[in-house]
């Protein structure tokens, strides 16, 4: 059985700029896996290599197995992949409430719609609480919440999160990976995530990569890399790689 998401050996340039060198990745069914990288690394290029936003000049992006590369990002998104994008991106004018309802507009079901917001409210009640105010007055952490909201209103499989702690207090980075983690549980997705630090993923995810320089330095289970050694001389590239790929579980 291929892995739910498999990125391989991906290539992209921005004119004379690689952003990635042959970029591999798997992500199985249910897995929280975390893309660990500085600023430059390559993170950001990643998930939107995936979500349709830059296309690979080589490798190969599947979806169950099937080619997703150069698709549309609106095709994508049906087929089950979103992006939640780093700097969240919540329309500011429009309300809490129009912001879901852009979310759901994929799914042609206003039904199940509705009932799919009712229930992401009922798991998010500040946003509830907001309804009707518009998004540019939200907080950070509000506002990141909204992001990841609207994100599931496509009802997706696989979540892509860029950065989901950027900018936001420590308290309010713990509410939005329970958040995250809630979603995972309740609407059984599947959750690559971007972030620069591992300090408070690692004990959420089942398998971290760290990408430098547009390559992945190292791979391995969250749970052999928890004193953080192997992370830290990966992301300052003290020595050469440190791990092969850990295989996706079945």
């Amino acid at each position: 059985m291929p892995p739910l998401l498999s990125v391989e050996n991906i290539h992209v340039r921005y004119g004379d700029l690689v952003a990635l060198r042959g970029v591999s990745l798997s992500v199985a069914e249910g897995e929280v896996v975390c893309i660990i990288g500085p600023n430059g690394a390559g993170k950001s290029t990643t998930l939107a290599a995936i979500a349709g936003g830059v296309v690979p000049h080589a490798g190969d992006i599947r979806l169950d197995g099937a080619s997703i590369r150069g698709e549309r990002p609106e095709k994508i998104a049906r087929l089950g992949i979103s992006l939640v994008p780093e700097g969240r991106h919540v329309f500011g004018t429009l309300t809490v409430d129009e912001n879901l309802a852009i979310g759901g507009q994929l799914r042609g079901d206003r039904a199940a719609a509705r009932a799919d917001r009712n229930r992401i409210l009922s798991l998010l009640p500040r946003l509830g609480e907001r309804l009707h105010s518009p998004a540019g007055r939200l907080s950070g952490g509000e506002q990141q919440m909204l992001a990841v909201a609207r994100a599931v209103m496509t009802r997706p499989r696989l979540l892509l999160v860029d950065e989901p702690s950027l900018g936001l207090a420590p308290k309010i980075i713990d509410q939005i990976y329970e958040i995250l983690l809630d979603l995972r549980r309740q609407a059984s997705l599947t959750l690559l995530i971007n972030e620069q630090s591992s300090n408070r993923i690692l004990k959420h995810a089942d398998r971290i990569s760290v990408l430098r320089g547009g390559r992945i330095q190292l791979e391995g289970r969250a749970a052999d890399l928890q004193d953080g050694e192997a992370i830290a001389r990966a992301y300052f590239g003290f020595g050469e790689r440190a791990a092969q790929p850990a295989e996706a579980s079945a």
